[in-house]
């Protein structure tokens, strides 16, 4: 499918990656011979709905990604390298404004490997209706609200809880100019892009379903569970 819009993927790969007890950034880990990083660029390489690539990352490892990443796969819709900041938020921000020329964006978390091009368009479909909107699961398990005592507090019903995950999808102009705004008000306290959004522009945001695989790697454990997907699944080798 191609894209009626200019749109580009921003991608994080600026993470350390402690809880994986690894030197190694957990995004540049091999999985089944290639690096985590490299299947969620793939995926943005071979889509029709984006094309170009902002990658984010440290500034330690941007010769690191443009040699083993970018020129070793022929990544060529990768325009920009540019370095992370010390948070998640500090690093978005970053590659929003390497931004250039587009209409839509899609922010990506390096570490989940296993996108595909049906939850991009979802993602592009959905921030089509306000200009943003999220990538996410309904939940299976019953979630609890806690409250500062380490108490219940209250019960959600389950049928409106959403486990989100990456790509978040947003006009660029909006999301630009959100960070613009949250950013200069010194006061960050966020955990996604969504919620920037949420706090500064009261935008209305759409949610689009992702995958139960669209897994994100953070631990020793979901390594393993990405390798079992690689190993399953013909269309990820």
């Amino acid at each position: 499918m191609e894209s009626k819009y200019s749109c580009t993927a921003v991608v994080l790969a600026a993470g350390q990656g402690r809880r994986m007890g690894t030197d190694l950034p957990k995004q540049f880990l091999p999985l089944c011979g290639k690096p985590v990083l490299w299947y969620s660029l793939n995926c943005f390489q071979n889509s029709g709905l984006t094309d170009r690539i902002v990658l984010v990352t440290g500034k330690e490892w941007i010769g690191y990604c443009e040699e083993e990443i970018v020129q070793k796969y022929g990544l060529s819709k990768v325009k920009t390298i540019t370095e992370g900041g010390e948070n998640r938020y500090d690093s978005v921000y970053n590659g929003l404004k390497a931004c250039a020329d587009t209409e839509f964006v899609m922010i990506h978390d390096g570490a989940r490997p296993f996108i595909t091009d049906e939850i991009l368009r979802r993602g592009l479909l959905g921030a089509e209706k306000t200009g943003a909107c999220v990538i996410g699961m309904p939940s299976k398990d019953t979630v609890k609200i806690a409250d500062q005592e380490g108490f219940i507090k209250e019960t959600p019903q389950r049928s409106s809880v959403w486990i989100i995950q990456t790509p978040q999808v947003f006009r660029y102009s909006l999301i630009r100019e959100a960070y613009r705004r949250i950013m200069e008000s010194g006061t960050v306290n966020v955990t996604d892009d969504a919620m920037v959004v949420e706090q500064t522009l009261g935008t209305k945001i759409a949610l689009a379903e992702g995958s139960y695989e669209n897994l994100k790697v953070t631990t020793p454990d979901d390594l393993l569970k990405c390798r079992a997907i690689v190993e399953g699944t013909k269309s990820f080798r």
